[in-house]
C-alpha cells in the first residue's frame, strides 16, 4: 500500500479507465482488467522496441564503425560480444522503469516484478564482464610481450569472483536479505566450498606464485618427469596447465605442482641460443700409457694436434734437461701419454667444429676413475638448438670420437659379452691343446 500512495496514476489511464465505465459500461473491476492488458501490451511493444533500437540500429551502426577503425581491441569486444550482450540492458531499463505505472493498480505485483528485473540485469551483468574478461585476455595476448607471462589464471580468478558476488546478490533479492547478512550466514557453506574447490584455491595461490617469480611462461620447454611431462607449455591456466610433449601428446598438471614439485625450465638454454652437449666416453684404464717415439711420429702426423705434439715435446725436453731427469727410468720426468693426446685432440676436434660455440663453457676432462674405466667427459655447447640438428650434431661429434679412439692405442670400455666369452672359451682350448 505503500508504494501505491507514492505513485501517481498518469492522467490518461485515469481518463481512459473512466472511459470504459461510462461509455462502455464497464465495472470497476473490469476496468482495471482491461486497462493492465493494455498496459501490459504497450509494455511488451516498448521492450521489443528498446531491444530493436539497440539491437538491429546501434548495435548495427556501431559495428559499421568498428569495422571501419584500425584499432584491434573493438574489434576484439565486437568478436566477443561485448556490445552485443550490453543490448540485452535496453528492454529491462524499459520494464524496470515502467512497471510503476503498468501494474499501478496492482501494488503487490511491482515488487517481484522489479526483483524479476533485478535478477535479469544482474545475469546480464555477469554475462557481460565474463565476455569482457575473454576480450581483455584477447587483447593482452595480440601484444608480443604477452608471451612472456600469461593473465589467463588472472582472467578465470575474476570470472569466479563476478560469478560468486552475482549469486549473493540474487540470493539477498530472492530472500529480501542483505547481502553481508547473507555473506556472514554463508560461513560453513564457505568452508565447505574451499574444501571443495581446494584445487582451485592451490591453483591461484600457485599461479601467483609462478607469475611472481617468473617460473613458467607459455612458450617454455619444461621437464617434469614425475608428471610425464616433457615438452612446450601451451596453456597455464587457473588449475591446470598443458604441456605438449614432444610425441604431441598433451599432458596435464596442476599449477600448484609446479610450486610444490621440482621441474626444470629449459628457458635459459632457449634464450642462450645455445644448447649442452654433456656426454663421456669411456677408456679401458689397461690400454693408457707413455707414447713411445713411434707412436708421437705418428701423433705428428695428426693435423690437428701436429703443433701441439711438437711444442709439448719441445717443453718436456727442456723441462728434463733443466732439471737432469734420468730419462731411462719411465717414472722420472715428464713424458706424453696417449690419454692426453686423445684429449686434446679431442678438444681440437671440437675448436674446429662451427657448430660448437666457443663463448660459453668448453670443457673436455677427465672425470674420477670407476668400475667402468676412465670417463672422459665433453662439456660443450651446441649453437644449434632444434632437437632433430641438435642431435646430429651431438652423433656426428661420437661418431668421429669413438671411431678414432685406436688411432692413439686406446681401448674403450665395453662390458663383455657372451662372444668375448666364446673367444676366450677357444683361447683356453688352443692352449690346452
Amino acid at each position: 500500500m505503500e508504494i501505491s500512495n507514492k505513485i501517481i496514476e498518469p492522467e490518461f489511464f485515469t481518463v481512459f479507465k473512466q472511459w470504459l465505465i461510462d461509455s462502455l459500461n464497464f465495472t470497476q473491476l473490469q476496468a482495471i482488467y482491461i486497462k493492465l492488458i493494455l498496459s501490459v501490451i504497450v509494455l511488451i511493444i516498448l521492450s521489443v522496441g528498446a531491444n530493436y533500437v539497440a539491437k538491429g540500429i546501434i548495435l548495427t551502426i556501431l559495428r559499421k564503425i568498428i569495422r571501419k577503425s584500425k584499432t584491434l581491441w573493438d574489434d576484439i569486444l565486437l568478436e566477443f560480444k561485448v556490445f552485443h550482450n550490453l543490448s540485452h540492458i535496453a528492454p529491462a531499463l524499459v520494464i524496470y522503469c515502467l512497471a510503476e505505472f503498468t501494474f499501478i493498480d496492482f501494488p503487490a505485483w511491482i515488487k517481484p516484478i522489479r526483483a524479476g528485473t533485478y535478477i535479469y540485469l544482474i545475469v546480464i551483468g555477469i554475462v557481460i564482464l565474463l565476455s569482457f574478461f575473454k576480450a581483455v585476455n584477447a587483447i593482452y595476448q595480440s601484444i608480443p610481450s604477452s608471451k612472456n607471462r600469461s593473465i589467463k589464471g588472472y582472467i578465470q580468478i575474476l570470472n569466479v569472483f563476478v560469478v560468486i558476488v552475482g549469486g549473493i546478490l540474487i540470493i539477498s533479492i530472492l530472500f529480501g536479505k542483505n547481502p553481508t547478512t547473507i555473506l556472514a550466514g554463508l560461513g560453513v557453506f564457505i568452508m565447505a566450498l574451499m574444501f571443495v574447490f581446494k584445487d582451485t584455491l592451490l591453483g591461484l595461490a600457485g599461479g601467483i606464485q609462478l607469475a611472481a617469480n617468473d617460473m613458467v611462461r607459455p612458450g617454455d620447454w619444461i621437464e617434469m618427469s614425475a608428471r610425464n611431462a616433457d615438452g612446450i607449455v601451451l596453456e597455464i591456466g587457473l588449475n591446470t596447465i598443458k604441456v605438449q610433449n614432444w610425441d604431441n601428446a598433451i599432458t596435464t598438471i596442476p599449477t600448484y605442482a609446479l610450486v610444490s614439485e621440482s621441474f626444470k625450465n629449459w628457458r635459459g638454454m632457449q634464450e642462450s641460443g645455445a644448447r649442452r652437449i654433456c656426454r663421456a666416453i669411456y677408456i679401458d684404464i689397461k690400454s693408457i700409457k707413455f707414447c713411445t717415439c713411434e707412436m708421437l711420429e705418428k701423433f705428428k702426423k695428426i693435423h690437428l694436434i701436429s703443433n701441439y705434439i711438437e711444442e709439448k715435446l719441445e717443453e718436456i725436453k727442456k723441462y728434463n734437461k733443466e732439471h737432469d731427469i734420468d730419462a731411462s727410468i719411465a717414472a722420472n720426468g715428464r713424458k706424453m701419454t696417449n690419454i692426453g693426446a686423445f684429449r686434446k685432440y679431442t678438444e681440437a676436434y671440437l675448436q674446429n667444429n662451427p657448430n660448437i660455440s666457443k663463448d660459453l663453457i668448453f670443457v673436455v676432462r677427465q672425470l674420477e676413475p670407476t668400475a667402468n674405466g676412465l670417463p672422459l667427459q665433453i662439456y660443450v655447447f651446441s649453437k644449434i638448438q632444434a632437437f632433430k640438428q641438435f642431435e646430429e650434431i651431438q652423433s656426428d661429434i661420437f661418431d668421429h670420437i669413438l671411431t678414432v679412439v685406436p688411432e692413439f692405442e686406446l681401448r674403450l670400455f665395453q662390458n663383455p659379452t657372451g662372444e668375448d666369452f666364446q673367444k676366450l672359451e677357444k683361447h683356453t682350448e688352443v692352449r690346452k691343446f
